[in-house]
């Protein structure tokens, strides 16, 4: 089941970022984020306190969270999109976060449809996201999913940690 987080939450998904980033750390990074710099607790009571921190429950744990809201960075408006919009119009999903031991399980593509739907529901026109460039596995799950491909820009995650992000979009009256 995929809900809006509680603060109850919070120690679950904080638990998702650490896993993800020390296996990435010791492994190689797909998401070039940063332990300890981003995704932090902060970021997960941020979002939650703001009703934009969603979660996955799995066999009683959380196994899966997201960040839905309509906050462009500034990198977004440089990006040439093919389905113009209004930001009131624009659902963004941030911070998609799986941790390995729950991998290859297909709750990627199950939050991200997710993500759509509620875009639908907020009766937004597009959904556009971003992600590392050098991230193939989301990279490819957007694609499979009817995301297109809309740019690339120099970007300093979080004001932190530079990096070259790739720009997907999706037409919610004809996608998927």
């Amino acid at each position: 089941m995929i809900r809006k987080a509680t603060e109850h939450d919070i120690d679950a998904v904080e638990r998702g970022y650490t896993e993800l980033l020390t296996h990435e750390k010791d492994n190689g990074s797909n998401s070039n984020w940063v332990l300890g710099v981003y995704p932090t607790r902060s970021v997960a009571e941020d979002s939650c306190r703001a009703g934009t921190l969603y979660v996955m429950e799995c066999d009683g744990g959380i196994c899966a969270s997201m960040i839905l809201n309509q906050v462009q960075s500034e990198e977004y408006y440089g990006i040439a999109w093919e389905y113009p919009a209004r930001d009131d119009e624009v659902l963004i999903l941030h911070t998609l976060c799986i941790p390995p031991s729950n991998a290859g399980r297909g709750y990627g593509t199950k939050m991200v449809r997710y993500a759509i739907e509620e875009a639908r529901r907020m009766k937004c026109r597009v959904m556009r996201l971003d992600t590392y460039a050098g991230n193939q596995p989301a990279s490819a799950l957007y694609t499979k999913l009817g995301f297109r491909y809309a740019g690339i820009a120099s970007v300093m995650l979080q004001g932190l940690i530079p990096e070259e992000q790739i720009f997907f979009e999706l037409d919610l009256n004809h996608g998927m």
